[in-house]
């Protein structure tokens, strides 16, 4: 079945590489919703729709859940609770009930030894109004929802040409340092095209092998 699938942050680097494997893997429609539309370039307008919008702007994001399937949220801001807060409200309105989340590692100071240490460092673990403060508290928003919600949490981002991904549950201690965001994308088409699997699903995603007391690159 073709689905409408929103991509709120269409322009992310992340986004952009979901966007490639769901045109790839599935039939779906995208409606990429940024407010940022001239970021986009060569989009398919028999596959998607551009919206411009601000997912702060309650009504510009409700017109756009209408629409919608399905909900894909890659978002960076200081404001993601609120962000989280509004996306919830839309989904909730229009009866809308499958969103991936992007969130971040660390959120629930679930990396282990070392590297958890320093990822805390790096992020701010433990401070409330941190990167990863901030980023749990828009977590919380989504898992205390009602919604079929799937909470993807990426060790440290790369841009590699691969898509090479193992998956931990939260509640089990994260494992690697680092994971393309190739693969992250790939797993958000996996998660929209087979969503009974990754029902109420909050998931680590690192690349095997890749321990370290830091990503190797930094």
């Amino acid at each position: 079945m073709t689905k409408q699938v929103l991509i709120l942050g269409a322009t992310g680097k992340i986004a952009g590489h979901a966007i490639t494997a769901l045109f790839e893997k599935t039939t779906d429609h995208l409606l990429l919703f940024t407010r940022h539309p001239q970021n986009l370039t060569g989009v398919d307008k028999s596959r998607a729709t551009v919206i411009k919008g601000d997912t702060l702007k309650q009504a510009e994001l409700d017109a756009a859940v209408a629409k919608a399937d399905v909900v894909y949220a890659n978002l960076r801001n200081p404001q993601i609770e609120q962000q989280a807060r509004n996306i919830v409200a839309a989904m909730d309105k229009y009866g809308v009930k499958q969103l991936v989340w992007i969130s971040s590692i660390g959120i629930y100071d679930e990396v282990p030894g070392k590297f958890g240490e320093w990822n805390n460092e790096m992020l701010g673990g433990g401070q409330a109004d941190s990167y990863l403060g901030t980023y749990r508290k828009a977590a919380d928003v989504v898992s205390a929802s009602d919604l079929d919600y799937t909470i993807i949490r990426p060790a440290w981002l790369t841009d590699k040409d691969e898509v090479d991904y193992e998956i931990t549950q939260r509640g089990e201690a994260f494992k690697g340092t680092e994971v393309s965001r190739k693969s992250i994308g790939n797993l958000v088409a996996e998660i929209i095209a087979n969503p009974d699997k990754y029902v109420r699903k909050d998931l680590g995603v690192n690349k095997p092998n890749t321990d370290g007391d830091k990503p190797a690159w930094y």
